[in-house]
């Protein structure tokens, strides 16, 4: 029975460091009022979000009186910029600072994600000096190590550790102010990513207008590749009204910024431009891994790529045309496709005649309430929901589901196994 012991032990560990896994930095920062500034501009950059919804990190904390002259001297876009650059893609805590290969390491960070760094811009540079010491700088060749290791704030061992830093780390370039959201090429940059079609469709509509008008304070677009215009099933584009195309390319952008990471972390349904007072227009969000899909309640898309993250302004890929309920509530009518090659058709087995038909059989008597089994049809998941793979309500039963199964799993495992213990 060891043997068995020892698994059963070893399972119900895994289990509750699945459990202990999260972590949520803005609770972590809130409790000492040094760091209200850096806290509050984590939250303000959706970058809050984007730490919570990831594991094996290091976030590099900046009390306020060393962080106050950054937000008082520059917009958010570079706020942002300077707090990505100190958020660590790994884990260290002091032991590890101290006990670097060679005395120095680069580390990629959270900025190099974003596909604005170029070169090491994105990397940081951690030096262990003389005297127990450990410095940070860029990891651009000539820069400075002006920030020291101060003390340590919270770790979730291999999860996220919290440091904190003299000052902030600035590489070549970081505090320059990238352009108004309104004067970005948004054609251009679908255009090269794939998403000729849509670009073209919300040049001729206008809808770009809207885009523009809109980008400056806060705009998320999901642009349907070529390919997905393509697809199976997408609706004939010409059967539509000017309005009705109007709301279909509007509910493909939502009004606020969501980088992937507040994706990740979202519970209530993302409304468009599409939505107002007449219907919903919304999206609802499921995660699974890294992976995200957008639900619209007739199908899913995958939210495929970042073609551009940088406040206040998103654009993502998605794999396919996002179809709302209040436009195809029902089956849309599909593009007309090529004629296939001619090929012999099957011939269909004619039906009886209502005269050759059988009589039909005579009805059961009705099951007595409460046995209808498990699998009974009215159980079953809808069209819909195999469609999407989630629903709007299943949505917000998962977690609730996930911790009643958890629940169930210590309580099964420790029944198990203390049992065993007691008759060794």
């Amino acid at each position: 029975m060891a043997p068995n012991r020892h698994l059963l032990l070893l399972l119900l560990l895994a289990v509750f460091a699945a459990v202990v896994s999260a972590h949520n930095i803005t609770a972590i920062l809130e409790s000492d009022p040094n760091y209200s500034q850096f806290n509050s501009y984590l939250s303000q950059t959706k970058l809050a979000d984007e730490i919570n919804s990831r594991t094996t990190i290091t976030v590099l904390a900046i009390p306020n009186s060393a962080f106050s002259s950054i937000t008082q001297n520059h917009p958010l876009p570079v706020v942002k910029n300077l707090l990505s650059l100190l958020v660590l893609l790994d884990y260290f805590d002091p032991t590890k600072l101290h006990k670097i290969t060679d005395g120095t390491t680069l580390t990629t960070t959270l900025y190099q994600t974003t596909g604005n760094a170029e070169g090491n811009i994105g990397s940081v540079n951690i030096t262990d000096i003389r005297g127990g010491k450990v410095a940070f700088g860029s990891a651009v060749p000539g820069s400075k190590l002006a920030s020291t290791y101060t003390k340590s704030v919270k770790q979730i061992p291999y999860n996220i550790s919290v440091l904190e830093i003299s000052a902030p780390i600035i590489a070549p370039g970081i505090l320059t102010a990238p352009a108004p959201s309104s004067s970005l090429n948004i054609t251009a940059l679908l255009e090269k990513a794939g998403c000729k079609t849509f670009a073209s469709l919300i040049v001729s509509n206008g809808v770009i207008k809207t885009y523009q008008s809109t980008a400056d304070k806060g705009l998320t677009i999901f642009a349907p590749s070529d390919e997905a215009f393509k697809a199976k099933g997408v609706p004939d584009l010409s059967k539509l009204t000017n309005a009705e195309i109007v709301s279909l390319l509007q509910y493909h952008a939502a009004a606020k910024y969501l980088p992937v990471g507040s994706l990740k972390t979202s519970k209530d349904a993302i409304s468009t431009l599409a939505t107002n007072g007449a219907g919903k227009y919304d999206l609802t969000v499921s995660v699974a891994g890294d992976s995200v899909t957008l639900h619209t309640g007739v199908d899913s898309s995958r939210v495929a790529d970042t073609v551009l993250d940088s406040t206040p302004l998103s654009i993502y890929t998605v794999d396919s045309v996002l179809l709302p309920t209040e436009l195809f509530g029902k089956s849309p009518s599909p593009a007309p496709a090529p004629e296939p090659a001619s090929a012999p058709s099957p011939t269909p087995a004619s039906a009886p005649s209502p005269a050759e038909a059988p009589s039909p059989l005579p009805a059961s008597p009705p099951a007595p309430a409460g046995d209808v089994p498990a699998g009974a049809p009215s159980d079953a998941p809808s069209a819909e929901a195999e469609r999407s793979g989630t629903s709007p309500k299943s949505a917000s039963v998962r977690v609730e589901a996930s911790f009643a199964v958890l629940t169930f799993t210590v309580a099964a495992l420790c029944a198990v196994v203390f049992p065993t213990v007691s008759m060794s």
